[in-house]
């Protein structure tokens, strides 16, 4: 005898904030809207506290005035997905965002040791898809940044057409501060 067929549901990005407005999930509930469907984040280590915190305290430097340096915060990428990123940098300030998520990052970065292949495949998917142009994975497993470039569709997948990985001796220039090169060493642990 066959199992009856699984039915799931897909949520939009206005019926899950909805949702959240309701009170319907706690406010420690550590979940994010992933392409219509709710997704469990993983828990934090202390290493990977410590380097969003590296990464969010070097990116606001090289970033300064014009710009907010976000932490575990929405982004409203598409009608279906608000993702949470380790790091999101956008345009603007603070109490620009009092009403609503930001659209349109300049930059996404992930900290990633057990969440690497979500990062690498269905999260550097959705962002490729919002067309974001600077979505960086801190590899804590390889002791590496991943950089991904040149969002695009490819035979039928949205990915990044330009992936780079770059050791602790490196440096790296985010495209939105392309005069701001960072060592690769001050974004790890």
């Amino acid at each position: 005898m066959r199992a009856p067929r699984l039915e799931t549901r897909r949520f939009t990005r206005l019926e899950y904030d909805r949702l959240i407005e309701q009170g319907f999930f706690d406010e420690d509930e550590r979940i994010e809207l992933l392409d219509g469907q709710l997704v469990v984040r993983e828990p934090q280590s202390s290493r990977h506290a410590v380097t969003v915190d590296l990464v969010r305290e070097a990116l606001q430097h090289a970033f300064g005035t014009g710009y907010y340096v976000r932490g575990h915060s929405p982004v409203a990428l598409d009608d279906v997905s608000e993702p949470e990123p380790d790091i999101a940098v956008v345009r603007g300030r603070l109490r620009d965002y009092a009403s609503q998520h930001p659209a349109s990052p300049v930059l996404v970065v992930e900290v990633a040791d057990s969440s690497l292949g979500k990062d690498r495949g269905r999260k550097a998917a959705l962002y490729a898809r919002a067309g974001i142009a600077d979505y960086w994975i801190v590899n804590l497993n390889d002791h590496v940044l991943e950089v991904y470039r040149e969002p695009g569709r490819t035979a039928g997948r949205w990915k990044y057409r330009s992936v780079s990985l770059l050791r602790p001796r490196a440096t790296v220039a985010p495209l939105a501060a392309p005069k701001r090169r960072l060592p690769v060493a001050s974004l790890l642990p």
